[in-house]
C-alpha cells in the first residue's frame, strides 16, 4: 500500500526560511572570532612560557659587566651558554674553564620577560625538562581530540566545547604552581585536552548554520584576523606582565568566557536531526528565526518534519535504527575512499604546519618579536583564502595553495643552504612568506575537510582527523633533524609532502555551493562519479541544486512511497 507523500522540506531549505545569513549567523561569527582569539593565546602559550633568552653561566667577576662584554668573553668557548669559568682577568681576554657544572646563570631577558625556563633554570643540562613536559601537551591533545569529538556527537557541540575549555583553564592555571617535571607534565597534559577541540567544534557549529558564502568569507577572515590578534596579544601580554606565571593566569581566565556560549548559541539543529530529536531541532530553528526576525509557519514546520520522517523511515527499513557509529563511516565504498583520502591530506598538512610554525628562535631577532611578525601573515592569508575559495572553489584553493607553498618552501630552503651567512632581513622575509602560504593551505584544508564529513559523524570524523594530525606531528623533530646532513632537506621533504597532498586533493569531490551530506547515505552519494578536474569545468555553474542532491532526494522519496 502506497503512502501519500506530503511536500518535504530539507534542512537547507528550512534554514533559509529562518535566515541563513542574518543576525544569528553574525552572532555565531562573532563568538567564533572570540574563540579564535582565546584559542590562539592558549595554543601558543606553549611557545611564550618556554622562550629562552641569551644566557651564560654566572661568575661574580661578571656582575658589573655589560651583556655585550659577557657575550664576548663566553664566545671564546664552544658552549658559551653552559660553560662555567674558574677565573677571568680584569680585561676579560683570558679566562679559565671550571670542571664543575653550571648551577646559576646570567639571563639577558627579552623586554624583561622572565620565562618558565629562566625561572626554573631549565637550561643546559636541564633543557630536556620543558621539552618532555611540553610533549605531554600534545599527548593530551590526542586524548582530548578523541574524547571531546565523541562527546560532540553524543551530548552536543556546545556542551563538549565548554567542557574542553574548562580542562584548558584547569591545566593552564595549575601550571602556574608547577615546580617539578612531574607536576609540569601533568598540568600540560590537562591543558592539551582542549587544544584541538577549540578549533573544530565551534567551526562545525558555525558551518552547520550558515551559507557557503559565509563559510567562505566569515570563517576564513575570522580565523585569520583573530588568530593573528591572539598571537600578537600573547607577545604583548608577556611583555606587559613580565612573568610567565602572570601570563598564564591572564590567558587561562579567558578560557572561562566560553561558558557564556551556552546561553548565547543554539545547539546544532542538524545534529539533533541525526539524533532523531526532531522536536529539539524545530525548537532551535524557531529560536534562530526569532533572532533573525523571521517567522516559521506551521506548513514549513510540517514539511520539515516530513523530510525528517522520510530519513528515519529509510534508516528503519535498512535496519539502522541505532545512531551512526564512528566506524560506520568506513562501511560504504565511496565514502570510505573519500574519508581516507581526506585523513591523509589533513595529516600531512598538520605535519608541515607544526614543522614550520614553531621555528621562531635562532633567526637573529627576539623570539617575541618574531612571534608577532609571523602572526601578521594570518590576516592576509585569511583574505587570500576567502578570495581563492570564491573564485576557484574549496578544492581549487586547497590544491593551488599546496602547490605554491611547496614550491616556496623548497625555494626558501635551497636559497638558505646556498647562502652561507644570510642576513636577518632575508631570514625573516623567507620565514614570513612560507608562513603566509602555510596559513592559506591549513585554512583551506580545514574547511574542505569539514564539509566532506557527513553531519551525523562530523564531530567524530574531525576528531579522528585532528588526532591523526597531532600524532603524525611527532615526526616534525625528525624532519627538522635531517637538516644537519643537508640544510635544504627538511624544506625539500615538505615540498614533496605538499605535492602529494595536492594530488590527493584533486581526487576529492568539490564541496563549494553544494548541499552538504547530513546522513551517511548522502555522504555515500556525494561527489560520486565526479572526476579530478570537473571543478574547473563546473565552477561557473551554480551547484546549489546539484545532480547528486536531486538523485538522492528522488531515491529517498521513492523508497518511502514503496
Amino acid at each position: 500500500m502506497a503512502v501519500i507523500l506530503t511536500h518535504a522540506m530539507d534542512f537547507d531549505d528550512i534554514l533559509a526560511k529562518c535566515g541563513n545569513s542574518h543576525r544569528y549567523q553574525y552572532l555565531l561569527l562573532g563568538l567564533y572570532s572570540l574563540l579564535m582569539f582565546i584559542t590562539s593565546m592558549h595554543y601558543f602559550s606553549q611557545n611564550v612560557i618556554s622562550f629562552v633568552p641569551d644566557h651564560w653561566c654566572y661568575h661574580e667577576q661578571l656582575e658589573n659587566r655589560s651583556f655585550e662584554q659577557v657575550a664576548a668573553i663566553y664566545n671564546q668557548f664552544e658552549r658559551p651558554s653552559c660553560t662555567r669559568l674558574e677565573s677571568i682577568d680584569s680585561e676579560g681576554l683570558n679566562a679559565t674553564v671550571s670542571e664543575e657544572r653550571c648551577d646559576r646563570w646570567i639571563y639577558n631577558y627579552d623586554f624583561g620577560f622572565r620565562s618558565m625556563n629562566t625561572d626554573l633554570d631549565w637550561v643546559c643540562d636541564a633543557a630536556y625538562k620543558p621539552r618532555v613536559g611540553q610533549s605531554f601537551f600534545f599527548v593530551g591533545s590526542l586524548f582530548g581530540t578523541l574524547i571531546f569529538g565523541l562527546l560532540g556527537d553524543k551530548i552536543g557541540r556546545i556542551k563538549a566545547l565548554i567542557l574542553a575549555n574548562w580542562c584548558g583553564f584547569l591545566g593552564d592555571f595549575t601550571t602556574i604552581f608547577a615546580g617539578s617535571l612531574t607536576t609540569f607534565s601533568i598540568t600540560r597534559f590537562v591543558s592539551g585536552l582542549a587544544v584541538d577541540t577549540n578549533t573544530y567544534l565551534m567551526y562545525i557549529l558555525v558551518l552547520e548554520y550558515t551559507t557557503p558564502a559565509i563559510r567562505n568569507w566569515g570563517l576564513s577572515v575570522s580565523m585569520g584576523v583573530f588568530y593573528c590578534l591572539g598571537m600578537i596579544c600573547s607577545s604583548g601580554l608577556a611583555i606587559l606582565v613580565g612573568s610567565w606565571r602572570l601570563f598564564l593566569m591572564c590567558s587561562s581566565l579567558s578560557l572561562l568566557l566560553v561558558t557564556l556560549f551556552y546561553f548565547l548559541t543554539q545547539e546544532s539543529a542538524q545534529w539533533l536531526v541525526t539524533r532523531n530529536d526532531i522536536d529539539g531541532a524545530v525548537l532551535r530553528l524557531q529560536r534562530v528565526a526569532k533572532v533573525n526576525r523571521r517567522h516559521l509557519n506551521d506548513e514549513d514546520i510540517n514539511a520539515f518534519r516530513s523530510y525528517c520522517q522520510i530519513n528515519c523511515h529509510n534508516k528503519a527499513q535498512q535496519g539502522n535504527d541505532n545512531q551512526d557509529k564512528l566506524m560506520d563511516m568506513f562501511k560504504t565504498p565511496h565514502l570510505r575512499k573519500v574519508l581516507i583520502q581526506m585523513l591523509i591530506v589533513f595529516t600531512i598538512v598538520c605535519i608541515c604546519f607544526n614543522t614550520m610554525a614553531r621555528s621562531v628562535e635562532g633567526l637573529g631577532i627576539s623570539p617575541l618579536i618574531m612571534f608577532a611578525l609571523t602572526a601578521l601573515t594570518l590576516f592576509p592569508s585569511g583574505l587570500l583564502q576567502a578570495d581563492l575559495q570564491k573564485r576557484i572553489g574549496r578544492k581549487g584553493s586547497a590544491v593551488l595553495s599546496m602547490l605554491l607553498t611547496g614550491v616556496l618552501t623548497a625555494a626558501s630552503g635551497i636559497a638558505l643552504s646556498l647562502w652561507q651567512q644570510p642576513g636577518v632581513v632575508l631570514l625573516v622575509c623567507l620565514t614570513m612568506a612560507s608562513r603566509l602560504g602555510m596559513s592559506v593551505c591549513l585554512g583551506s584544508t580545514l574547511l574542505f575537510s569539514t564539509e566532506l564529513v557527513p553531519t551525523c559523524v562530523r564531530s567524530r570524523g574531525l576528531a579522528v582527523a585532528h588526532m591523526a594530525g597531532a600524532a603524525a606531528s611527532l615526526l616534525t623533530p625528525y624532519i627538522q633533524h635531517v637538516g644537519i646532513y643537508y640544510k635544504a632537506l627538511p624544506s625539500i621533504i615538505m615540498c614533496l609532502l605538499f605535492f602529494i597532498c595536492a594530488y590527493i586533493s584533486l581526487r576529492l569531490p568539490e564541496t563549494g555551493n553544494r548541499k552538504l551530506p547530513i546522513t551517511l547515505a548522502e555522504g555515500e552519494l556525494f561527489g560520486r562519479g565526479e572526476r579530478m578536474f570537473d571543478f574547473i569545468r563546473n565552477r561557473t555553474r551554480p551547484q546549489t541544486t546539484a545532480d547528486v542532491d536531486d538523485k538522492l532526494e528522488a531515491e529517498t522519496e521513492q523508497k518511502f512511497i514503496s
